[in-house]
């Protein structure tokens, strides 16, 4: 099927469903329809949270999370797509099939492994899936420094001194973007300073292309989503990218708009709850 220039390009994100609707499946959606993207959905699991934390988590079986995606693909034409919480082996290894099945689909993995409070969301089994089956199927993977840390195994030395955090972060995006095999956006939110600095890394055998973000840190705000909301801006990005283009640079854009977005989301925070502030992350 052929993508006519008056249709809307697809995107797919394979997620969580958040209860309070600041991450996961609802803010892709919206992360999509805000760049003009039409958004679809396979869920990987329930979740009762809110912005301050996840109570309960239901994991939905892994022939179903690949059923709801290869039913998207029957009618759609899928041009990009994003991972989100995987939370078991079973479930990242039916999505590595999916992505097997359907190589021409362009796609983000944001590798969801550890909660802002510090808590481990998926199993070592889970992760050990994740690097060997999806990531090498990716794009472009998104990790915190949490989760980069996770996917080297070792502590990045250079996370409490901000004065050095730019250098040292694209050093460790290069490392991760060698070891993985694909590109890396490492994020910097979970940094410290007044800065937020962000490395898009290309592996060595890719010519080892990489470019840089940033953007003033903005305190007393609730980036619950953050994540889930740039991940999605990448892919939505990517979706509605020309055809024939060269990649690196598509990527680079698509990464560098997407990175603008969030940023003036957090920038422009929205009131609720009496004086507490929430991520304007859907404008």
């Amino acid at each position: 099927m052929n993508q006519s220039e008056n249709e809307l390009p697809v995107a797919l994100s394979i997620a969580g469903s958040d209860s309070g609707a600041g991450a996961g499946i609802q803010a892709d959606l919206l992360s999509f329809a805000a760049h003009g993207v039409f958004g679809t959905t396979a869920l990987s699991a329930l979740t009762a949270q809110n912005p301050d934390g996840v109570s309960a988590v239901h994991p939905v079986p892994a022939s179903f999370v690949r059923e709801q995606a290869e039913q998207v693909a029957r009618f759609f034409k899928i041009s990009a797509a994003k991972t989100g919480m995987l939370p078991t082996a079973e479930i990242i290894a039916a999505v590595a099939d999916f992505f097997e099945a359907h190589p021409t689909v362009k796609l983000v993995v944001d590798p969801v492994m550890i909660a802002t409070s510090g808590a481990k969301l998926i199993d070592d089994n889970a992760i050990a899936t994740l690097r060997e089956r999806l990531i090498p199927l990716a794009s472009v993977v998104t990790p915190n420094l949490d989760e980069a840390e996770v996917l080297l195994g070792e502590k990045f030395a250079w996370r409490a001194n901000a004065e050095t955090a730019v250098e040292d972060l694209a050093a460790s995006a290069e490392e991760l973007a060698d070891a993985l095999g694909v590109p890396v956006l490492l994020k910097g939110g979970h940094g410290n300073g007044d800065k937020v600095f962000d490395a898009l890394a290309f592996p060595k055998a890719q010519g080892g292309f990489k470019s840089f973000a940033q953007h003033p840190r903005v305190a007393n705000i609730n980036t619950h989503g953050s994540g889930c909301t740039l991940s999605a801006a990448i892919a939505a990005n990517l979706a509605a990218a020309p055809a024939n283009t060269d990649a690196k640079e598509t990527l680079a854009g698509a990464v560098a708009r997407a990175v603008d977005y969030v940023s003036d989301g957090i920038a422009n925070p929205l009131p609720v709850a009496g004086d507490r502030f929430i991520a304007h992350l859907h404008s």
